[in-house]
């Protein structure tokens, strides 16, 4: 095997695997696109299967897709008395074909950020909202005309900025053409938002229609405003919903639970994020249920207090548990004995995400800790900033790295770090290698010099980021340009904290649950 057969096409399946495994890495796959056609061909699908999902300074290729516009749309367009160039006169290839996933979401955020740039001689008759919710239908337009064989459909319903005033106009556009969308190997629905009931009836024929329902969220509602969209006697949808999220959502007053979960007969794994009246609600009624499924993250962000049924509720499901936390808010008497019953039952946890604020908790999460040893990934202690947060910090620096499992995905201490205290830690985790390691330091001394020391020569870790309130321009080591470059020399790459950091459990569960 020679390099130039590859690169003259004479071994088109192994160059189509090689150009493949550079999928997500864009910079790359332009590179691709100018070797040669063959490696064009290849490279320019892979580009062009996701755009809106690109991280990108601009978003210029919204034109190219508008070169596809049909005579009556660019006459729509013109009445903005938009410049001429902004349709192509002509593209090497038609892109729209080559779109996979669609992100209802995503396309609106681009065309916000693509239109900051169009210059509009617009008159004085139209408006700039206008023009955007034209360009938003022309695109879904254009993707239904040129017959998209689409892969994924993620449609995100939420109230953020102009989003909710276009998503009904993209959804009646999609129930005018059935065929778009109805055989869409992958249909991802979110609810996001206080007014469902202004969407719940396109959202429901769209679901109707569709034969592959596979994953939903639901957030920020009373649980029985989506109990209509959950019952249904449709036939695929029963068995083919295989993931919940439920998030901020409100279980006070549920009833008949039994009957949306005995239905749902491909039902895998639930997902419970910052929910309210669970104890008195959701949780009575779920360790009843028969039907056999995962409750894969509990996240508690309200004021609970332990009883029998979180007990019996551990007891069913604890082997299952993945993700666990909980944030403020919570006293310190359940806190204690929350842990106690995720420790003695909860063995699988790969997320911890707890906030600390007492002794007590501290030493209860070290047995938890070493419960979970091999299993845990991902862990994040934010200690309270109280008058007790130096102790307690300190605390945690001498006992955390001797229990810490031999790898780490990511690692996120929040703390008032004493630089005695945390060389020790740094001592003490040496055969731990943590992929992302984060600090936040809210104590009083400059922990670089030490970071240095135990972290960057012994090259322990892959990606950094030290945020420090007292010492660091902006208060991110990202910003110190030589810092950065000493430890970019030992293979560690410096990232924002805010970057790095895993900040919603929300995104964090669509990321792992792939919806």
């Amino acid at each position: 095997m020679t390099c130039s057969k590859i690169f003259s096409g004479d071994l088109p399946e192994i160059t189509y695997d090689i150009i493949k495994y550079f999928k997500d890495d864009i910079s790359t796959l332009y590179s691709c696109v100018l070797v040669n056609r063959f490696w064009c061909r290849l490279a320019i699908p892979l580009l062009w299967n996701n755009p809106f999902s690109i991280p990108t300074r601009n978003c210029k290729f919204i034109e190219t897709y508008l070169h596809h516009l049909n005579d009556d749309l660019k006459a729509k367009l013109n009445e903005y008395k938009i410049n001429d160039n902004i349709f192509p006169p002509n593209t090497l290839f038609n892109y729209t074909i080559f779109l996979k996933q669609l992100h209802t979401r995503k396309v609106i955020f681009s065309i916000e950020k693509w239109s900051k740039d169009v210059k509009i001689l617009k008159p004085k008759s139209r408006s700039i909202s206008n023009f955007k919710r034209l360009v938003h239908m022309s695109l879904i337009q254009i993707f239904i005309e040129n017959e998209v064989k689409l892969h994924t459909l993620d449609i995100q319903i939420t109230n953020y900025n102009c989003y909710d005033s276009y998503i009904d106009d993209i959804l009646d556009l999609m129930l005018e053409n059935p065929n778009f969308f109805h055989k869409i190997k992958n249909l991802k629905v979110c609810f996001i938002n206080s007014s469902y009931n202004d969407h719940n009836n396109r959202i429901s024929q769209i679901i109707n229609l569709h034969q592959n329902l596979k994953k939903i969220i639901l957030g920020y509602k009373s649980f029985p405003l989506y109990q209509s969209l959950l019952l249904s006697n449709d036939y695929n949808r029963t068995n083919t919903l295989n993931t919940i999220v439920f998030y901020h959502i409100n279980f006070n007053g549920i009833i008949n639970l039994n009957k949306v979960f005995e239905q749902l007969n491909g039902l895998e794994s639930v997902h419970i994020i910052y929910c309210y009246s669970l104890c008195a609600g959701f949780i009575k009624q779920i360790i009843k249920l028969t039907k056999p499924f995962k409750v894969k993250s509990l996240y508690f962000g309200e004021n609970f207090q332990i009883d029998e049924y979180i007990h019996l509720f551990l007891q069913k499901f604890g082997d299952y548990m993945e993700n666990f936390g909980f944030r403020f808010g919570v006293d310190l008497l359940s806190e204690q004995q929350l842990l106690e019953l995720i420790t003695k039952y909860c063995k699988n946890i790969k997320f911890l995400d707890l906030i600390i604020s007492e002794n007590r908790i501290v030493y209860t999460l070290f047995n938890l800790i070493e419960n979970i040893n091999q299993n845990l990934k991902y862990l994040s202690i934010t200690i309270l900033n109280n008058s007790q947060a130096s102790e307690h910090s300190s605390i945690i620096l001498r006992n955390l790295g001797q229990i810490l499992p031999n790898k780490l995905e990511y690692l996120n201490l929040v703390l008032n770090i004493n630089i005695d205290d945390f060389e020790i830690f740094l001592k003490n985790s040496q055969d731990t290698f943590i992929e992302k390691f984060l600090i936040d330091n809210r104590g009083c001394r400059d922990v670089l010099s030490c970071a240095k020391e135990y972290i960057m020569k012994e090259k322990r870790v892959k990606y950094l980021a030290i945020r420090d309130y007292r010492n660091y321009n902006k208060m991110d080591l990202y910003f110190l340009k030589e810092e950065k470059k000493e430890f970019e020399l030992y293979d560690i790459e410096i990232q924002k904290y805010n970057d790095l950091v895993i900040g919603s459990k929300l995104n964090f569960v669509k990321e792992l649950e792939d919806i």
